[in-house]
């Protein structure tokens, strides 16, 4: 479903009368009354929702139905540049006090306070605390001033272009080179290749004022804008606002027309077959444009259309995923859909692969075989009836979710509805009339669809991937010919028998033997009869999700040096082989319409599980966790397709500059540590040893007892224990043989380096400068520390961004651990120029030196305090979060009832704790990497 895409989970509910009455198709799709939808007189489209989820906070979101598009030959690049510009200097706000301003009430700059430019429109992003009617007020001044009020002086006009340029600089590479020669082709004779939003260098370095303020006053006007209010508010006044801030402005005399510029359809099959030397990856892309512009969706036939070709996709992908699956996978992922192209105006059926390097012509005729399939053969009820039900379970969690939606969903929602046209029915409606709707579509409605979907003519093919010695390059008539199926060699889908259950042995269930609690974190703490330990959080804050974890000391530390090399490989490919003697795709099927999922892992200091799962599949998700501990499948075909996909993912990714630069860093800085392999080869995977890591794999998890269970999340408790007795007691433990996170010693290298590392063509740099090394754990210094990297980032976005234009991007992060031993970490990291890099590392660390000299601006300590206690806000009603808290106490060794005193320890931080961790820790060694050019 391309206009739904499920996401109308968003909305509340509407009157339960209006299913009373039979589906009638030609009836219209409602629109959700709990959204207040006005036009002003001038044209200006507004949406306001109330919302509490989060509390005290609003989204505010100015859209421009303009984009990159609309602009002259004279201006391309400066619609993405208009967006920047408004964070620099508005009427209410000149220079960088907006964002100055924004920060001092918590709203971090580009986390919060973000916008993006595509072709057909620009999207400001305001989300601010509602708890301050000062601050909402500021807010729509904001919005205003985006609007109708940038000042786009000279000085910061020019200012700006080294930050664009940046931008611009970071989108250099492989993929730009290749998609810059075969846009061209896939949109064929249509503006929309000639206008990538980026622009061009030359164009961005020279133009004069009055291109920039011409797209300004053409394209910024009223009736082409929407604003969008959704939060905790009062809806009344906040249409008040609307209208006081945007009644008065009017659209330009002569207007300029808002066109809409389509995508001609062409007789013959075009192909772009492109490489590129940096190119990571191999891929394969197949459109079939339609003849037709795409039509809103109205009607509720229009909706049983939508469904039917969300049905589709997901039987095809399916199939696709089955062969993913296999022992000699065709592809490493593959997919197809029916859905938009760069251009509003033209959809395709599209089906994408990525491949192995040599694999890209066999790929391709595995999609038009699978294509042709369903031609043929079309799809079976069986498959018709699990995706119906996976349709189903999708729209029934968001239906239950209702009342427990982000306000950010709800914005793009609206944003949809004012750009495209999307409906807005609200998740009531749209819940039960596709449990209506659903058994109205048959196999005919499916199978009929790819008659319209296949064609001779207006298709295009595009291959890019990596240009290597030696490698031939497929021709456009191999690529062609790939496209020609001989229906005899093509048979009809055949259907496996489904699973009865994921467990096929018997359990001895085992008992709870001691519940504790603790009501300060309202969490209780189960011993068992085998040894483990089961935590649980009961939260409201989703009303269909339960998060699960379980972790363990002990880890691949606890491999001999010889069985790393041998087994870290193929450690990855063990769950391929499924459990409980079903394959993968027979997990799937049985899963079908049931929404739980488990991962295994095994890291270096711990092994356990991530997983989360909705209240009713919860027992799903305790099945999982049993038979991946107890009934493993081993299967040297499941690891071979594996190892086969792995291969054409990794083969070519040290082509990429910024991946050959991390592996060459890194291989520098952990020099003297045998375990440390960097990026893996061909003959790595071919001598990965799945038999050994297969029982290492089994040891890790033999031992129940020594792990800790965590549940977080809306589930029923006595259910839940009972779960726990049945599938988690059960399991095999030994109390008496637990283990500990193992240091072995390694440590990256001492003392004051520089690494410089020359790959690739472009005038692009990367900058990582650490420092790092071993101390004492402290929680008031650990605090301290990640402070000071936020407080630096503050200062370096300020300074090497809106001073020096020397970037684009820039932030500083900070870690302290304990486990397996006492250490700090903390890095600065940018992109930039080459001929700007040691520049910029000068700048960054003068700005370092200064808080260490004189400790941090207390402006700067502030704006970290308020958006560090939003964010906790807002962590206190999210379910990641408590899990996070939860299990720290075992991995971290940390008091979780610390995390309830967050407030107090920030409120006591002071900049003198900051300069003296800065002292201590960043005085001394770094290491200084940096990615240059060749040339």
């Amino acid at each position: 479903m391309k206009k739904f895409q499920f996401s109308i989970s968003l909305l509340l509910l509407v009157p339960a009368f209006l299913f009373a009455q039979e589906i009638k198709l030609e009836d219209p799709i409602p629109t959700d009354p709990n959204v207040k939808i006005g036009k002003l007189s001038n044209g200006l489209t507004y949406y306001i929702r109330k919302n509490d989820k989060p509390e005290d906070k609003v989204d505010l979101r100015l859209v421009v139905n303009a984009g990159s598009i609309l602009e002259t030959d004279q201006q391309q690049g400066l619609a993405h540049f208009m967006e920047h510009m408004c964070f620099n200097g508005t009427k209410r706000f000149p220079k960088n006090q907006l964002v100055d301003y924004l920060q001092s009430i918590g709203v971090k700059f580009g986390q919060h306070l973000n916008a993006y430019t595509s072709f057909d429109e620009t999207v400001y992003f305001l989300p601010i605390p509602a708890d301050d009617k000062e601050k909402v007020e500021k807010g729509f001044q904001i919005l205003e001033d985006w609007a109708f009020n940038t000042t786009l002086t000279p000085e910061e006009i020019d200012k700006e272009r080294g930050v664009v340029l940046e931008e611009y600089r970071i989108g250099l590479g492989a993929d730009k080179r290749m998609m810059g020669r075969f846009m061209p082709k896939m949109m064929y004779n249509s503006l929309y290749a000639k206008r990538l939003p980026i622009g061009q260098k030359e164009i961005l370095e020279n133009f004069t004022y009055d291109k920039l303020t011409s797209f300004y006053k053409d394209w910024y006007r009223p009736n082409l804008m929407a604003v969008i209010v959704v939060g905790d508010i009062d809806v009344a006044e906040m249409e008040m606002k609307i209208k006081e801030h945007f009644s008065k402005y009017k659209n330009p005399k002569n207007e300029k027309p808002r066109k809409m510029f389509d995508v001609p359809n062409h007789k013959e099959t075009l192909v772009a077959i492109e490489s590129d030397k940096e190119s990571p990856y191999a891929q394969v892309q197949l459109l079939y444009k339609d003849y037709d512009e795409p039509k809103p969706i109205v009607t509720l036939l229009d909706f049983k259309k939508e469904l039917t070709e969300g049905l589709f996709a997901t039987m095809l992908n399916e199939r696709l995923q089955e062969l993913q699956n296999s022992p000699n996978p065709p592809f490493n992922f593959g997919y197809t859909y029916h859905g938009e192209t760069f251009a509003r105006t033209k959809e395709a059926f599209q089906s994408f692969a990525m491949v192995a390097q040599d694999k890209q012509l066999e790929a391709l005729k595995v999609l038009v075989k699978e294509n042709e399939r369903v031609k043929q053969y079309g799809f079976t009820q069986a498959e018709l009836e699990r995706a119906k039900v996976d349709f189903l379970a999708q729209m029934e969690r968001q239906y239950n979710e209702r009342n427990k939606s982000e306000s950010e969903n709800f914005v793009w929602e609206y944003q949809g509805n004012f750009l495209t046209k999307e409906p807005i029915p609200g998740i009531e409606w749209t819940f039960e009339t596709m449990k209506k709707i659903l058994p109205m579509i048959s196999l005919d409605d499916t199978n009929g669809l790819i008659t319209r979907y296949l064609k001779d003519d207006n298709r295009v093919v595009v291959f890019t991937g990596p240009e290597k010695d030696g490698m031939i390059k497929p021709t456009e008539e191999q690529v062609l010919n790939a496209m020609k199926v001989d229906a005899k060699e093509v048979t009809a889908y055949t259907e496996t028998e489904i699973a009865s259950s994921l467990l096929r042995n018997s359990l001895k269930v085992g008992s709870i033997v001691s519940k504790t609690k603790n009501d300060k974190l309202g969490a209780t703490i189960l011993k068992l009869s085998n040894g483990a330990t089961v935590t649980y959080k009961k939260t409201d804050f989703k009303n269909d999700e339960i998060l699960f974890e379980a972790v363990s000391f002990g880890g691949s530390n606890l491999f001999s040096d010889e069985e790393i090399a041998k087994v870290s490989l193929a450690m990855g490919g063990i769950t391929e082989a499924g459990f409980s003697g079903m394959s993968k795709n027979d997990i799937n099927k049985f899963m079908t319409g049931k929404i739980a999922r488990v991962n295994p892992y095994v890291g270096g200091t711990t092994e356990g599980f991530r997983g989360s799962s909705t209240p009713k599949d919860m027992e799903y998700l305790m099945q999982m966790v049993h038979a991946y501990f107890t009934d493993i499948n081993f299967d040297k075909e499941a690891f071979n397709g594996f190892v086969s996909k792995q291969k054409g993912f990794m083969a070519n990714l040290l082509s990429q500059p910024s991946m050959y630069f991390s592996n060459e860093f890194y291989t520098f800085l952990n020099q003297g540590n045998p375990r440390y392999k960097g990026f893996p080869s061909e003959a790595d995977y071919d001598n990965a040893d799945y038999a050994l890591a297969y029982q290492k794999f089994k040891e890790r998890f033999a031992n129940a007892a020594d792990f800790q269970f965590y549940f977080v999340g809306n589930f029923d408790e006595n259910q839940l224990e009972n779960f726990v007795n049945q599938y988690i007691a059960s399991l095999p433990g030994d109390a008496s043989k637990t283990e500990t996170a193992i240091d072995l010693g390694y440590r990256m290298i001492k003392g004051d380096h520089k690494k410089i590392v020359n790959k690739g063509k472009d005038p692009k740099s990367t900058v990582n400068i650490m420092f790092y090394g071993e101390t004492k754990y402290d929680t008031k210094e650990a605090f301290a520390l990640k402070a000071l990297g936020e407080v630096l980032t503050i200062k370096l976005i300020e300074e090497l961004r809106e001073n020096e234009s020397g970037v684009y991007g820039i932030s500083a992060r900070a870690s302290m651990n304990k486990i397996p031993y006492g250490s700090y970490n903390f890095s600065i990291n940018f992109p930039c120029g080459p001929e700007n890099a040691e520049k910029l590392v000068e700048s960054s660390l003068r700005e370092l030196n200064k808080i260490i000299a004189n400790g941090p601006e207390q402006k700067d300590v502030d704006k970290f305090k308020e958006s560090a206690k939003l964010e906790y806000k807002e962590n206190l009603k999210v379910n990641n979060f408590w899990m996070s808290v939860l299990k720290k106490s075992y991995t971290d060794q940390e008091n979780s009832e610390e995390s309830l005193e967050f407030e107090d320890k920030l409120n006591a931080l002071t900049a003198k704790e900051i300069q003296e961790v800065a002292k201590k820790y960043l005085s001394k060694d770094k290491v200084i990497g940096i990615l240059m050019p060749e040339n």
